[in-house]
């Protein structure tokens, strides 16, 4: 049975999970059009994926799928922490405020949440997907036993690699051109950078897993590029951002739509580790002291885009994209993706 088939999907795509961006409602209407819609809960804990599951649950009886952060525990130092915060101490006061005291983990990883893992066996929703890494493999195993199909993103071969050992049935290949965050294993370690044409192609001929293929894919025609290269579907993010079921503020949407997405920058200075984002302030910031581990650099970033925010600056809010950020268009998310449909189905003619 092919990955499509699987989950009765009618277009092969799925609507990428963005964490403080995708919604349950974006996700069901995804879903409902016959794509798979995507909730992240790795910004969340238990109670709150379990809130978010029901939400979509009540607004369709179609596949989803659940994604979580899988990071590294980051590695606490104090004096790192310290100086990072003192490095943005001018930015905190041009808009009246401290930074942190302290700098907090605000996003725990799979591999330290037992109770995040008990309750996605117990709810087993239909896909579960992982980003910066694999979670253990009993994880895996009591997934798998309760028929979740799992995906996990790659950059690199030797990650999908790693994903088809571990029992991953579908690897997510993220080229470099994706908006969000890198999901590199180990974010200290070589990236070769690999364009998504290339990962792509890379993984269909090592023929470990069926691939879909994610970064800069905004319209049909990138779709049926992807299937032309052997992908199983296209994972698609910053194309949703603009539609009305996102969470994105208006200061993103108006980004997005301006001139600035045709300058976005890998960055990892607003959360701690790489991250495609519209080009902006924080984006510009040079000459920082070295960042804390993600996502303790992050607690710093939020709370420097809120105290901006907080007086009228839009300007260090993380407001990922990707490299084909200027062909978004805002539209309801099911009506997103029938447009897709259509134009996939005339380049695949």
């Amino acid at each position: 049975m092919t990955f499509l088939e699987r989950l009765d999907l009618s277009i092969p795509l799925i609507q990428a999970p963005m964490a403080g961006t995708s919604t349950p409602e974006m996700a069901a209407q995804v879903s409902n059009a016959g794509a798979l819609g995507s909730i992240a809960v790795g910004a969340t804990d238990a109670a709150g994926a379990r809130e978010m599951i029901a939400e979509v649950r009540a607004r369709t009886a179609r596949p989803f799928n659940v994604n979580l952060f899988v990071h590294a525990a980051p590695v606490a130092d104090a004096g790192r922490e310290a100086a990072w915060s003192e490095w943005l101490r001018p930015l905190f006061a041009e808009f009246g405020a401290e930074p942190p005291a302290q700098l907090r983990s605000i996003y725990r990883s799979l591999l330290e949440d037992h109770e995040m893992l008990s309750l996605l066996v117990g709810e087993a929703p239909p896909v579960v997907s992982f980003h910066f890494g694999l979670p253990s493999g009993e994880a895996i195993r009591a997934l798998r036993e309760r028929g979740v199909v799992l995906l996990a993103s790659a950059t690199s071969l030797d990650e999908a690699r790693a994903a088809a050992a571990a029992g991953i049935d579908v690897v997510v290949a993220q080229g470099i051109e994706a908006g969000g965050h890198r999901g590199m294993f180990d974010p200290a370690g070589p990236d070769a950078q690999l364009g998504t044409m290339a990962l792509t192609r890379l993984l269909v001929r090592e023929g470990l897993l069926p691939v879909v293929a994610a970064g800069g894919i905004m319209d049909g025609a990138g779709i049926a590029a992807a299937l032309d290269l052997g992908a199983v579907a296209a994972q698609m993010g910053t194309a949703f951002v603009g539609c009305p079921e996102s969470a994105a503020d208006d200061a993103y949407r108006a980004a997005l739509a301006g001139a600035g997405a045709y300058h976005t920058t890998l960055t990892p200075l607003i959360s701690g580790r790489p991250a495609r984002a519209l080009a902006n302030r924080f984006t510009a910031l040079a000459g920082n002291p070295p960042l804390p581990d993600y996502p303790i650099a992050y607690d710093a970033g939020k709370a420097l885009n809120a105290a901006a925010k907080a007086r009228g600056e839009y300007g260090f809010g993380a407001q990922w994209a990707g490299q084909g950020a200027p062909l978004a268009r805002a539209m309801p998310a099911a009506q997103l993706v029938e447009v897709l449909r259509q134009e996939l189905a005339m380049y695949r003619k």
